[in-house]
């Protein structure tokens, strides 16, 4: 298992966008000591570029920052664990296991948002809430995955808070709302946005939203996916300290059993 550290925070324009880079940090180096792995720190610059297209930083994330994730994933030679850094930074990963492993590959998007705007239906321009519709081979061509995700292969969970467009695109049967009626599909990426969980759980959240899951429900939802074959996962949208982020070792040490151990080969 290859554990990469993504520290991107140009996807999202909050009011805590500029601590993603040390929130990512810190919780790598805990999956690196309880996943007992060494972190491959994946270079990003923490520079700003103006909207373009509806896009913020669109400059950044589609030049230095996408090439350094690109050049990170040639020769994983195993399971990859992508630690964000912003929900943008799952674009290439999920990308990649697509390409390599075909239509039949299927995600579980743990996430209190679907992330499936578009740069004309996003209220802030901000790309971690556009990351997955460009999954889906949608909206801006400087994003939209090629080859695209298929459609009803990604299950949201524990998703709560919808744009309409976003509601728009779960209607037409782009994505399914429950982990068990993903059908058809071989194998599986694991996303995990940390404001799945509710922010009395865990405070080092980018962009909390009330009535969230508990970490024992999120490890539990985590465990349930053991059937599958898990070929990759992301952890994203943190903000805590050190000292914050030590709650979650339950969290990797769940996702760990599915990169390791799970139904792999």
């Amino acid at each position: 298992m290859l554990i990469n550290a993504v520290p991107q925070r140009q996807g999202a324009v909050g009011p805590r966008a500029a601590e993603l880079p040390d929130g990512c940090l810190a919780l790598a180096e805990l999956a690196g000591h309880v996943l007992g792995r060494p972190v491959h720190h994946v270079r990003q610059t923490r520079a700003v570029s103006e909207v373009d297209g509806g896009i913020a930083s669109r400059a950044v994330l589609t030049g230095p920052n996408r090439a350094a994730q690109l050049a990170a994933l040639e020769a994983p030679g195993g399971p990859v664990l992508t630690i964000g850094g912003d929900c943008g930074v799952e674009l290439v990963p999920i990308g990649v296991a697509r390409f390599r492993y075909g239509p039949g590959l299927g995600v579980a998007w743990f996430d209190a948002h679907p992330d499936l705007n578009t740069a004309d239906s996003s209220p802030s321009g901000a790309f971690h809430g556009m990351v997955l519709r460009s999954l889906f081979g949608e909206g801006d061509p400087q994003f939209a995955a090629d080859p695209a995700l298929t459609p009803g292969n990604v299950a949201l969970a524990g998703t709560r808070v919808f744009d309409p467009e976003e509601r728009a695109a779960v209607a037409r049967g782009l994505v399914v709302e429950s982990l068990g009626s993903l059908a058809g599909v071989e194998r599986l990426y694991v996303h995990v946005d940390l404001d799945v969980l509710d922010p009395a759980e865990f405070p080092g959240l980018n962009y909390p939203e009330p009535d969230g899951w508990t970490i024992e429900r999120l490890v539990a939802e985590l465990d349930a996916l053991a059937r599958f074959e898990v070929v990759g996962a992301g952890i994203t949208e943190c903000v805590g300290t050190p000292r914050e982020v030590e709650v979650l070792e339950p969290v990797l040490s769940a996702i760990g059993r599915l990169l390791v151990s799970g139904k792999q080969g």
